[in-house]
């Protein structure tokens, strides 16, 4: 009975610990972003494990949602699905909070439909307004976290 009760938790352990990576396009991101329109500012993040100031950035992305309640973050992963699999236990390791996503579909329609003004270049930050879903930052590359912090107060104010 002992190891069945032991094998139970580690298998309860490990599911908790797994993180949900769902396909996305950009239309339906972009519908997710305005389903909180009123309610929180919106944080994209789009990333891949290749891209070192993606992953050298992440933890710092993670953390926000912890400084900022009226703030939903979503993360999505540009990875080959082969690596998909390696996306999910990197998650697993960051714990972000909400489910993240996974790009299924082909990168100029990805990019043109996210941002005609984005060049595809990751990690690309956008950052929407609580008060309307409108977008109120964006830029690729690696930044200091008080650019966040200033774009994140700029999409709270009514």
């Amino acid at each position: 009975m002992k190891i069945v009760t032991y094998f139970l938790l580690i298998f309860i352990i490990n599911s908790c610990e797994r993180r949900e990576l769902l396909p996305t396009t950009a239309e339906s991101l972009i519908e997710r972003i305005y389903s909180y329109k009123g309610e929180k500012a919106v944080l994209v993040n789009v990333w891949a494990l290749w891209c070192k100031p993606c992953v050298e950035e992440f933890p710092m992305v993670v953390n926000l949602v912890n400084e900022w309640t009226d703030l939903e973050v979503i993360f999505v992963s540009v990875d080959f699905e082969e690596e998909l699999k390696n996306v999910v236990g990197f998650l697993s390791e960051h714990h972000p909070r909400s489910v993240s996503y996974y790009k299924k579909q082909k990168d100029d329609d990805f990019i043109n439909k996210l941002n005609p003004n984005w060049s595809g270049s990751i990690p690309y930050i956008a950052i929407y307004s609580k008060e309307d879903g409108s977008l109120v930052d964006y830029w690729e590359g690696k930044k200091e976290k008080s650019r966040f912090t200033q774009s994140i107060q700029k999409a709270l104010k009514p």
